[in-house]
């Protein structure tokens, strides 16, 4: 099984207070899925022709991180079918405490038929 992870301090950017998502100076939720999709991402082999786009997420923050902690998001890939991949993910402190854990789901696609099919705002 593929596996992938990367590593972040967390910053004042980094924080529910900045991200709007509560108005706490710790880990904001949002920041945590996108290291955990981070995660997902580079654990994928794919050709220069390819991409992945999320699908589904279900993430269970269950930790409080304050500015200054570090954070590795870890995804391993635990069933593809198709296109279909799916990634269990979590996310820990360098303590060993499971901040954040749960599954995504990422489609692979043909990047140029991907982006063709999208039409410009205001087109």
């Amino acid at each position: 099984m593929e596996t992938a992870s990367v590593t972040h301090t967390v910053t004042d950017d980094d924080t529910a207070r900045a991200l709007g998502s509560g108005d706490l100076e710790v880990l904001a939720t949002p920041r945590a899925l996108a290291w955990c999709e981070q995660a997902t991402c580079a654990a994928l082999k794919l050709d220069p022709a390819q991409t992945s786009v999320g699908t589904r997420v279900d993430l269970e923050h269950l930790a409080a991180s304050p500015v200054g902690t570090e954070v590795t998001a870890t995804a391993t890939v635990v069933h593809t079918d198709g296109r279909l991949v799916r990634f269990q993910v979590a996310a820990h402190d360098t303590g060993g405490t499971l901040l954040a854990t749960g599954e995504i789901r990422r489609v692979i696609v043909d990047r140029e038929r991907f982006l063709a099919r999208i039409t410009p705002v205001g087109d």
